[in-house]
């Protein structure tokens, strides 16, 4: 079948929950992927922040057909060694101290509300305790993960959500202080949001609510799944500002392609909440996937990917700003690292699909926001070629 006939095909058979771009990707080498009609892209959005590494990466491919000769699948009933040292690398990685590996990013989400909810049972008894989640959040699909995620559109067709979820405002500590009783028991933000418009926390926000959970034995969960893996600059976004989190969430990067996701807890929360039996996975932390992860943190190791992107990500930034400065219809340029938006007062699907049909991927972040997250690995050139490419789609 040509791609065109693949398009209708998948038409007929999938449920229809994305409305997809026209073309059929094929295979993917550095920062570039190709359709069927072997059409070059140069790629902006890496998987939505998954593919930091970039395509058809040698080492990595190696040792993912190494597991597959060796051992796919077990169960959690049984030891497997890559585990064990995906576990030992993203500990010393992330600074925390324990690891539960999960399938997506939303598992980890619901993995985390778990471990905080148990956490204060085990304090009082009670099921009534209170979530605090910031507005314009976003945390997954699921309904624990759906629960606090602060975009209303997303959760209004599948209410009634979770209970006892407060919304406050991103970098509005008043408003978080305003939704704390005496029946909260975690905070649970993105360190920098990323489907709410590439917002980052600031740091004194982050201290103070890192403040108020530690006056008050309220668990602070910090969602890394989008901005963490060295997106930007530092493994974790939180490491920055070195304000450490009780509960942490990481996924996409973390296995640069093959789904796995993972919530991490201090020694504390470990002690004090999920027990045999509490929560599980079939497929957390198998040896593929725990081997695509152990890889991952050796890579970024061994090439200096967080270096990488402290070189080069002030670049994407500059070069962000001039076109801001340029042209009207943009009014901010936010983000950090390579985590990076242009936020325009008009909606920007139309700039989106020129670019594509030019050779450029890119997404949106809401109606009027384009969202920059690229593989890691991208180059000056690289950037030099993407603002070619939108310069040309904005001015038409």
């Amino acid at each position: 079948m040509n791609m065109q006939e693949y398009i209708e095909q998948a038409e007929k058979d999938l449920l229809h929950t994305y409305n997809r771009y026209q073309i059929v990707l094929d295979k993917g080498d550095g920062v570039y992927l190709y359709d069927m009609d072997g059409k070059k892209y140069l790629d902006f959005c890496a998987g939505i922040a998954v593919f930091a590494l970039g395509y058809h990466n040698e080492e990595y491919n190696n040792a993912l057909k190494e597991q597959i000769d060796k051992l796919i699948h077990t169960s959690n009933y049984y030891y497997n060694v890559p585990a064990i040292e995906a576990a030992r690398k993203l500990k010393a990685a992330s600074g925390m101290d324990r690891v539960f590996f999960t399938n997506s990013g939303a598992e980890a989400v619901e993995g985390a509300i778990k471990a905080a909810r148990k956490y204060a049972y085990l304090k009082d008894g009670c099921t009534d305790h209170e979530i605090i989640a910031m507005n314009h959040s976003f945390h997954g699909r699921t309904m624990g993960a759906l629960s606090v995620t602060g975009t209303p559109k997303y959760r209004e067709a599948f209410e009634p959500m979770i209970g006892h979820i407060k919304f406050a405002e991103m970098n509005d500590f008043d408003s978080v202080v305003a939704c704390v009783t005496d029946k909260t028991c975690a905070i649970i933000l993105e360190t920098v949001q990323g489907e709410g418009g590439l917002l980052p926390a600031k740091e004194d926000f982050l201290k103070k609510v890192r403040a108020l959970c530690d006056e008050k034995d309220i668990l602070l969960i910090l969602d890394e799944i989008q901005c963490g893996m060295g997106r930007t600059g530092y493994m974790y976004a939180w490491q920055k500002y070195g304000v450490k989190p009780d509960i942490m969430t990481s996924a996409k990067a973390l296995g640069c392609g093959v789904p796995v996701g993972a919530f991490l807890m201090t020694e504390k929360v470990a002690a004090q909440s999920l027990v045999a039996g509490d929560h599980g996975t079939t497929y957390g932390g198998n040896p593929l996937a725990a081997a695509a992860v152990e890889k991952v943190l050796d890579l970024f190791e061994t090439n200096h990917i967080i270096e990488h992107v402290r070189e080069v990500a002030p670049y994407l930034e500059q070069r962000l700003e001039e076109m801001a400065q340029k042209y009207d219809c943009i009014t901010e340029r936010r983000g950090t690292g390579l985590m990076q938006g242009l936020v325009f007062d008009v909606p920007v699907a139309n700039v989106i699909n020129k670019a594509l049909e030019k050779g450029l991927i890119l997404i949106n972040a809401g109606a009027n926001i384009i969202r920059f997250v690229p593989p890691l690995i991208i180059t000056r050139d690289n950037i030099d070629e993407m603002i070619a490419i939108l310069d040309d789609c904005i001015a038409k």
